[in-house]
């Protein structure tokens, strides 16, 4: 019993770090469907992040120090600042 709770508590070890690395910098992590919060342009200067569902990357390079840049479905283009699933 004290193997599979240890185990357990790995996983959910691997999946914060999984999830805490998944930024918006990887074309990888994001793809037509994902759940994410962009900024827009306008609020670059006051970080307001803006909800939605990624309808296509814009973005063609795989790896960035800036962030990703998408379309979301409502037609809101940003940079992916945090990727929710």
């Amino acid at each position: 019993m004290e193997f599979n709770s240890n185990a357990l508590r790995l996983k959910e070890r691997i999946c914060v770090l999984t999830y805490a690395f998944m930024d918006g910098r990887r074309r990888a992590d994001i793809k037509p469907g994902v759940h994410v919060r962009v900024v827009q342009k306008q609020d670059q200067g006051s970080g307001r992040l803006t909800e939605g569902i990624v309808s296509d990357n814009t973005y063609k390079v795989a790896d960035t120090p800036s962030r990703i840049k998408v379309r979301l479905t409502s037609g809101i283009v940003g940079r992916v600042k945090e990727v929710l699933s």
